[in-house]
């Protein structure tokens, strides 16, 4: 087609997009150059303004490190990640759901911890924090033998791949659920964070005013034969964060109550005072179990 107004780019596109032999590929095209062209059209979007734009994606590919993911902290900050998460599970956005976002820390290979231990490697300052959970179907039946990886950020609000100062896989690890569905381990409480900000996304937040802190939460990917893996996050709702998360990920499903204690540990008098315990059950869709990729080595 000889285009001869800037209507005739849209047509000509979209009937290359229709030849497309796959159907959910040739739906998602369509889709994508409908709206990409109408959002052009809507901003009127200027020649610099383009260069700008194409020079930003380029830059947030090239920021990708065995400990960085840009485009997993743009997708979030843009609220994209929760959307996609919630039209996708729930029955389909109907109802609430364990559910939530990977994010860029998750790494594969935890170590392996028998219920009951710590994921404690370093000397990690911090109040001790008790998890007790369970993982059960739909119908709140226990579902034995799911492999359970756990993961967050230390005290003063890091990733042990972001911190030197903290030991190999500190404060991850891989646990097995019981008969009745149970895993148990110990920790410190952790406490909410900023993203990193030295890259596109922190000068997008400083360009809104908005603040980079993620409220304090504990992360789970919970694999199962039969099941839908289930990627998790337990938000602490006294973080002062709690309504303005920078990646949209907390919902009321994901709210957990993270008790303080400022008695002696009945069963450790040597645990320090005060301490934290938790108690949360996570809810898995029968599905197909995949691993995600994951966005840092």
């Amino acid at each position: 087609m000889v285009i001869k107004t800037h209507e005739d780019v849209t047509a000509a596109v979209l009937t290359v997009m229709a030849q497309t032999a796959d159907g959910r590929l040739r739906e998602i095209l369509t889709a994508l150059v409908k709206h990409l062209h109408a959002f052009v059209r809507e901003v009127r979007l200027t020649e610099p303004e383009f260069r700008d734009a194409t020079a930003v994606l380029n830059e947030i590919g090239q920021l990708q490190t065995d400990s960085h993911n840009e485009f997993v902290l743009m997708s979030g900050s843009l609220g994209v990640s929760t959307l996609v998460c919630l039209l996708n599970n729930g029955d389909q956005g109907q109802t609430e759901t364990s559910q939530s976002l990977l994010g860029p820390f998750w790494r594969l290979n935890s170590p392996r911890v028998e219920n009951g231990g710590s994921i404690v490697r370093s000397d990690t300052p911090g109040s001790p924090l008790f998890v007790q959970a369970r993982v059960v179907d739909a119908h709140g039946e226990p579902i034995a033998g799911a492999e359970v990886d756990v993961w967050h950020a230390s005290p003063v609000g890091l990733y042990e791949n972001q911190d030197p100062d903290q030991a190999e896989m500190n404060l991850r690890g891989k646990f097995t659920t019981d008969a009745e569905g149970r895993f148990w381990f110990s920790t410190v409480k952790m406490i909410g964070y900023p993203i990193p900000v030295d890259g596109v996304v922190g000068r997008l937040l400083k360009a809104q005013g908005r603040h980079p802190y993620r409220p304090a939460h504990l992360h789970a990917l919970i694999f199962k034969r039969g099941y839908k893996t289930l990627i998790s996050q337990v938000f602490d709702p006294s973080d002062p964060n709690i309504d303005s998360d920078v990646q949209f990920g907390v919902t009321s499903a994901l709210t957990g109550d993270f008790v303080q204690h400022d008695e002696p540990h009945p069963d450790d008098p040597n645990v320090s005072v005060p301490w934290f315990s938790l108690e949360y059950t996570y809810v898995m869709e029968p599905g197909e179990a995949v691993l995600p990729r994951a966005p840092i080595k």
